[in-house]
């Protein structure tokens, strides 16, 4: 993880000194610019994790009926889910690998900008230092909106605990973000924000079931 992570302050020092080429020396946009190119790095992986969410999704009420039907046979519902996955051209696994391959990406950037030595530099919007939690609270709010936002456009479950967790997850996130150094919330929101728009992108282009197991 120390490898992968000065991998990343390295990438984002070049994103800096890009910022700087054209005029705009400054690591809120450097760390804009960085979030930017990782997501589009790694955007095939997160739109085949997108695609197979949604077709699960779509084939939940199939499942529930299933599991109600089958409720005191595991042998069989084990039979007709395998059945419902291949009809329907799912793989259950297919919105997991992507993810995990993606996993220690985000773990290492999350400590490259936590650790990184910020030097002298302009301000950035309304905060005078990056490395310093926002004193406006701007941030960690848009941090808590921006995950409420990606989580209502992949989740289609309305029970109780998906409920909680849709109001447990943004309230936590905005929390921990108030103590999170300025130039990492700054991250977290334009990744949601870049994140929101991939999904849309990726649900708008093309039918999720017929990508579930692509």
């Amino acid at each position: 993880m120390d490898f992968l992570s000065g991998i990343m302050q390295k990438l984002l020092t070049l994103c800096y000194n890009a910022s700087a080429a054209v005029g705009l020396a400054n690591y809120g946009v450097a760390i804009i610019l960085l979030t930017v190119l990782l997501k589009v790095a790694l955007y095939p992986l997160t739109a085949k994790s997108f695609r197979s969410m949604r077709a699960m999704q779509e084939l939940s009420p199939k499942i529930k009926a299933l599991q109600e039907k089958y409720k005191g046979n595991p042998k069989k519902l084990n039979e007709e889910m395998a059945r419902l996955y291949k009809e329907s051209g799912v793989n259950p696994l297919a919105g997991c690998l992507p993810m995990l391959i993606q996993m220690p990406f985000l773990i290492a950037i999350f400590f490259a900008i936590r650790d990184y030595q910020y030097l002298q530099q302009p301000d950035f919007l309304w905060m005078k230092n990056l490395a310093d939690p926002d004193p406006s609270h701007v941030l960690p709010v848009l941090s808590a909106l921006t995950t409420w936002i990606s989580q209502k456009q992949t989740t289609t479950d309305t029970s109780q605990q998906s409920k909680m967790m849709m109001i447990f997850m943004p309230l936590f996130i905005g929390y921990i973000s108030l103590s999170f150094p300025g130039g990492l919330v700054l991250y977290w929101v334009a990744g949601n924000i870049i994140q929101i728009i991939q999904q849309w992108w990726t649900y708008r282009s093309k039918p999720a079931a017929s990508q579930g197991g692509a």
